[in-house]
């Protein structure tokens, strides 16, 4: 059940079939020179839309605008402060739970630490508010590498590479601009810097040229495979 696309009738009979919601969470920002700027929200929303063809869900209006800070001076990334995304998963959370919602999942396509980690620290408040409130924070990056690993050839990949450049060319080949050179970022250990493009120039995080729309594809479905069971994990779920 797409939210965007219910009227408010369909939205109360939905609440009849279940009571949870996947919210996708992405950002705006780099993905290499090959890649569109919304390549973490297209991510995560198009397998919440997969996953309510398979079963009972509402799946949530995304969010376009997350934490990034690695990407954050490579041209388009367009980051917000961690008490704004705090804020917004907060209130998100609380308005859909106002609608009858209980069964959260917070699905982001964006891997960065400090985002993830404030999407975390939102939904301790929110246990903390709403004792019958199940809620899950799930990178989806993290789910595509887990589930496709004996796919993956490339060690190490994570952003802009093979994995998310094989997703894209799958869901959509039409924003794919050609491809980009293998890169590894070379931050130095423990030092925060100022000039982050000094030191990853490309905004490629492993190497695209091994990707395929193939992979893609298997990709896609081993991660709405696992979110369906996921979910089930999360209802079913007693402390």
């Amino acid at each position: 059940m797409i939210m965007t696309e219910m009227t408010m009738t369909e939205f109360e009979a939905g609440l009849q079939k279940t009571r949870s919601v996947l919210i996708p969470f992405g950002s705006i920002e780099e993905h290499g020179s090959h890649l569109p700027l919304d390549t973490d929200t297209m991510q995560a929303y198009e397998v919440g839309r997969k996953l309510a063809e398979k079963r009972a869900i509402f799946i949530a209006a995304p969010i376009h605008y997350g934490v990034c800070r690695s990407s954050g001076q490579h041209p388009g990334t367009v980051s917000i402060s961690t008490e704004t995304l705090k804020g917004l998963a907060y209130d998100i959370v609380s308005s859909l739970y106002r609608q009858g919602l209980r069964n959260f999942i917070l699905l982001s396509g964006h891997a960065g630490g400090t985002h993830n980690a404030t999407l975390i620290d939102a939904g301790e408040r929110l246990l903390e508010k709403y004792a019958d409130l199940k809620i899950a924070v799930l990178t989806e990056y993290m789910l595509a590498a887990k589930e496709g690993r004996p796919l993956i050839e490339t060690e190490g990949d994570a952003h802009a590479g093979e994995i998310e450049t094989s997703r894209i060319l799958h869901s959509h080949p039409h924003l794919v601009k050609g491809s980009a050179e293998r890169e590894f970022p070379s931050f130095p250990n423990g030092i925060l810097v100022r000039n982050k493009r000094k030191y990853w120039p490309g905004g490629v995080w492993g190497d695209p040229t091994r990707a395929t729309a193939e992979k893609g594809r298997k990709l896609e479905e081993l991660v709405v495979q696992a979110l369906d069971r996921f979910v089930t994990e999360l209802e079913e779920w007693e402390e």
